[in-house]
């Protein structure tokens, strides 16, 4: 089981490092690394682990931030109309993406670094990526293409960073860190959409 106290922080040099294709079919060693990834993400948006030390909501969470430098990825998000998407992600490759960007404008968080980074970070707004998609039920793993798109392209992009070393804050305007480029625009979610037309 993962808690926090598995999780690496800014600083540790693992975070650093660029992760390792998984061997396939999957080790049991491998799956069941997978599948706590998963039971963190699960069990830290449950409403009575809001006070429990052992969580931080996260919206996912990849191999490297627990010390597994191997490309593994779980993310439980949701859309921009709330409704949730489960992608349990094995060797993903990014085939494309847009020039369009997107930013969250309350700023991302990570749960490797506890500081607040007060900047926007932008990442495409579509992605389009191929990966090996594990399914939680069954433990069945299927090779897919999949588009991604507004918040679920940023929460992706966010974790795959994660394989190749990179740390979201390291990706901070330090001159202008508010400064949005021409072809940027906010993720908006059906109830702010809501608020700015009335």
């Amino acid at each position: 089981m993962i808690t926090m106290k598995n999780v690496l922080k800014e600083g540790n040099p693992l975070l650093n490092e660029k992760s390792i294709d998984v061997n396939l079919p999957l080790s049991v060693e491998d799956e069941n690394i997978l599948r706590d990834m998963i039971d963190y993400v699960k069990e830290s948006i449950k409403e009575e682990n809001i006070d429990n030390p052992d969580y931080r909501p996260a919206v996912g969470i990849a191999a490297p931030q627990i010390g597994v430098l191997k490309k593994m990825i779980a993310i439980i998000a949701p859309d921009e109309h709330y409704k949730d998407h489960e992608l349990f992600l094995v060797n993903p490759k990014i085939l494309s993406y847009s020039d369009e960007l997107a930013y969250l404008p309350g700023g991302e968080g990570c749960l490797s670094v506890d500081r607040k980074c007060d900047a926007y970070i932008f990442r495409p707004r579509r992605t389009m990526i191929e990966s090996y998609v594990y399914n939680y039920e069954t433990r069945e793993l299927k090779k897919e293409r999949i588009k991604l798109k507004g918040y679920l392209s940023v929460v992706f992009n966010h974790e795959f960073d994660h394989l190749n070393g990179i740390l979201f804050v390291s990706k901070a305007n330090p001159i202008n860190p508010y400064e949005i480029p021409d072809n940027a625009s906010p993720i908006i979610f059906d109830d702010e959409k809501n608020e700015e037309q009335k």
